[in-house]
């Protein structure tokens, strides 16, 4: 299955080397382009891609607002790509319901790995921007550590893996148990956890030191 993007960015020059990359994996198919927030969200409406890559400093209206609209008004999950590794753009970007947080230094096949990654609604974090989010934490009571009690002995094996970075398919295959049950198990951590995102769950993870169980 060829997965449709979006991509948005104010430079064009980015945006045409994003669409090369992301085409010549042949997984991908890059249906628009936007040089800004406002024709980000309209794109989005107009044609429903899977992901929309979005850069964070645009003019009109910046990448942190408008993925809160993407996300509220379409069914698309939204990348953030950056050069930016603060703090303060990560934790806005997951607040308003990014599925995934990569700097622009990213390699191209990694790239195309979070872009699948993301569409198949698995969570992506470059770990030098996780470390950004727990160095932060302290100073907001955003992703506040909340009780992990309510959490079942699986569940908390599930959620040490989403800390870990590993996708649906990779818990499984540690756990012994299907990609299905897996996701069964994801949704009732996030609802104990009181987070919408599998990028929040797997902040709270390494904030608690969960490790990934060892198949």
């Amino acid at each position: 299955m060829t997965v449709t993007v979006l991509v948005a960015d104010d430079h064009a020059t980015i945006r045409a080397g994003l669409t090369m990359l992301l085409e010549s994996s042949g997984q991908v198919r890059v249906v628009g382009e936007a040089a800004d927030g406002v024709a980000a969200l309209r794109q989005a409406r107009a044609l429903n891609p899977d992901v929309v890559l979005m850069d964070v400093r645009m003019p009109r209206v910046d990448g942190l607002a408008a993925t809160a609209a993407v996300v509220a008004e379409t069914n698309a999950k939204v990348l953030v790509l950056t050069t930016f590794a603060i703090d303060e753009y990560v934790l806005g970007a997951l607040s308003a319901g990014a599925s995934g947080f990569l700097l622009k230094s990213v390699g191209g096949d990694e790239l195309v790995r979070a872009v699948l990654a993301v569409a198949e609604g698995d969570a992506v974090l470059d770990p030098k921007v996780t470390r950004a989010v727990i160095a932060a934490l302290p100073k907001t009571t955003a992703l506040a550590p909340p009780d992990l009690s309510a959490l079942t002995d699986r569940e908390r094996q599930v959620l040490a893996g989403l800390g870990a970075g590993l996708s649906n398919h990779q818990i499984g295959t540690r756990l012994l148990i299907g990609e299905t049950t897996v996701k069964t198990h994801v949704s009732r951590v996030l609802t104990k956890l009181g987070v919408q995102s599998r990028v929040q769950a797997a902040i709270i993870a390494t904030q608690a030191g969960l490790e990934p169980h060892r198949p």
